[in-house]
């Protein structure tokens, strides 16, 4: 017995000195640890308050001479209290300093500017909201030359990150700098790219805690190449910052969806699983390699291209099903976002929002889901009686509370059904609400949920649209077109003789807006001048216009220099 329990003395013995020595260095990591978790989790809480965000686009970043030269008016302090009255928590304020620098080796920043940006500054810090600035399109204007003249533009811009610093280091904290807005390098390749980033990004990050006052902890906001979410670009942003070893640092990107659904080219006008799915693969990635990681990720801008020339470029169903889900998966992956606005979502002048809809989905979206329909759109022909319509609702964990139209309660089981998530519009419903005869929208039917917002279905009494002969020229062809109350989706155009028709050659569906356009208060499908820069002359095009019914309408087109010629079919 003794034998036994002595070797276990002896044992414990030699455990009990080795934990004795080993115990303060455990401790020690533990408490470093558990520092370092603390740190980071006072940063995410930070980005988490500053959830939603909001950009004030096409102002102060224009590169004009004045915060109006892209056609907003003038910032004033009422108009940023309505910012923070919709609802948001932050504000991107854009800002390019190109034209407001002077000469080198100082580089000196217009007093006049700075002091209009501290006074915006400051009315947004007064209304509550976190604030971000950057340096914004000095990125392509200049900083993309830092592989071709790196000394010269290294040295503009740390001046300019210089004067930043220090005329704001007495400032709140909830001011952060972003160091650059959308990174590239002119003539490097990425893996050169990747190393200049990460040297302007340390660059910043020196001047800036290194200027004093609550410079020394303000958090600061560090870009990939870019903004890209692609995994190398992730992998870099994740590598400085790791370098930097700074608890007040925050990764940024940005994103504005799959390109061809974005913009509405290659055929792709609906919010389908390819579109859905680049989301979902995309903030995967952001979450692994950063969130995952203890990196705080604003999303910086997002939105859809298409918006930059024509907020009717995806439909408006389609459109709000890509906002409704990009929002709920990137707030499921702690990612803050700020709506890219260059002034076409909030009216600064009226403070209205120009499309009602798509903000009321945005803000439901910040605190849940909304349920959505497969489509917004019920078309009746005339002509053909109408049938009981059925709809595949998306509940989004919502429930269905019931259906109206024109403010009243249509009856289950007489105007509807719902058989689990389908929805059954009945035929004499839609008989009822078309009885009219109008082309166009005749109603809207409103369906009800217990949370989130209503999903609104255009009732549309509609005929096979007709387009007529034209003649014209490559500057201005427009063809008359009874829309006969349907909306035209997209366009195709192929040679007679074979191969795609106009820009982007890989595919026959043209871009929205930009080759083909329709007006439905002229009557008219006007064809552009991008267009027909792509088009052979003397060659037959054959147009066929897709509309949201399902119907087809062909057309055909003939150019010889500038004339054009168009022929119904």
């Amino acid at each position: 017995m003794d034998y036994v329990r002595k070797p276990k003395s002896m044992l414990l013995l030699v455990v009990s000195l080795l934990l004795t020595l080993i115990s303060p260095a455990f401790a020690a990591a533990k408490d470093g640890r558990e520092a370092q978790d603390a740190r980071k989790s006072i940063i995410q809480t930070y980005v988490d308050a500053m959830q939603p965000g909001w950009n004030l686009g096409n102002t102060f970043d224009a590169t004009g001479n004045d915060e109006t030269s892209w056609g907003n008016p003038r910032v004033t302090e009422e108009m940023i209290r309505q910012i923070a009255s919709q609802g948001y928590k932050s504000i991107r304020i854009p800002i390019t300093w190109n034209q407001r620098m002077g000469d080198g080796p100082d580089y000196k920043i217009d007093p006049a500017f700075m002091d209009r940006i501290e006074e915006v500054v400051n009315w947004s810090l007064d209304a509550g909201l976190y604030v971000m600035i950057n340096l914004h399109h000095d990125s392509w204007l200049w900083v993309h030359q830092l592989g071709t003249d790196h000394d010269a533009v290294l040295a503009r811009y740390e001046a300019a990150w210089t004067q930043i610093a220090d005329r704001f280091k007495d400032h709140s904290d909830k001011l952060m700098f972003e160091s650059i807005n959308e990174p590239f390098f002119s003539g490097a390749d990425t893996a050169k790219s990747l190393e200049l980033l990460d040297e302007l990004n340390t660059s910043f990050h020196s001047i800036v805690r290194g200027s004093g006052g609550q410079n020394a902890v303000r958090p600061l906001v560090l870009p990939t190449l870019s903004t890209n979410d692609a995994q190398d670009r992730l992998d870099a942003i994740a590598d400085t910052i790791a370098k930097l070893n700074d608890p007040n640092l925050i990764a940024t990107i940005h994103f504005y969806g799959f390109w061809p659904f974005s913009v509405n080219i290659a055929g792709f006008t609906k919010f389908d699983d390819v579109t859905k799915n680049h989301i979902i693969e995309a903030f995967d990635r952001v979450h692994d390699t950063l969130v995952a990681n203890g990196i705080p990720v604003i999303l910086g801008e997002y939105g859809l291209l298409g918006f930059d020339r024509n907020t009717g470029t995806i439909e408006q169903g389609e459109k709000l099903k890509f906002f409704e889900f990009l929002l709920h998966y990137v707030q499921e992956k702690n990612i803050t976002h700020m709506l890219w606005d260059n002034g076409q979502h909030f009216n600064r002048r009226t403070f209205q929002w120009s499309d009602q809809v798509l903000y009321e989905m945005m803000k439901a979206s910040w605190k849940g889901r909304s349920a959505i329909g497969e489509t917004d759109m019920i078309f009746i022909k005339k002509g053909s009686a109408a049938e009981d319509t059925d709809i595949r609702l998306s509940l989004n964990g919502n429930r269905f509370t019931g259906l109206r139209a024109d403010g009243g309660n249509l009856r289950k089981g007489t105007d509807y059904e719902l058989d689990g998530d389908v929805l059954t519009v009945k035929a004499s419903l839609l008989d009822k609400l078309t009885a009219s005869g109008e082309f166009g929208e005749n109603a809207v039917l409103k369906a009800q949920f217990n949370k989130g917002v209503d999903w609104n279905f255009d009732v549309i009494y509609y005929d096979t649209p007709v387009l007529q002969d034209a003649e014209g020229t490559t500057d201005a062809f427009a063809i008359p077109a009874a829309f006969n109350g349907d909306r035209l989706a997209t366009m195709e155009a192929v040679y007679a003789s074979g191969g795609n028709a106009g820009p982007h050659g890989w595919t026959p569906f043209k871009e929205f807006a930009v080759a083909f356009s329709p007006s439905y208060d002229t009557n008219e499908l006007t064809l552009t001048k991008t267009f027909f820069n792509e088009v052979r002359d003397g060659e037959a095009v054959n147009l066929k216009f897709h509309f949201w019914s399902g119907d087809i309408v062909t057309y055909t087109i003939t150019k010889n220099g500038t004339s054009v010629v168009g022929t119904a079919n």
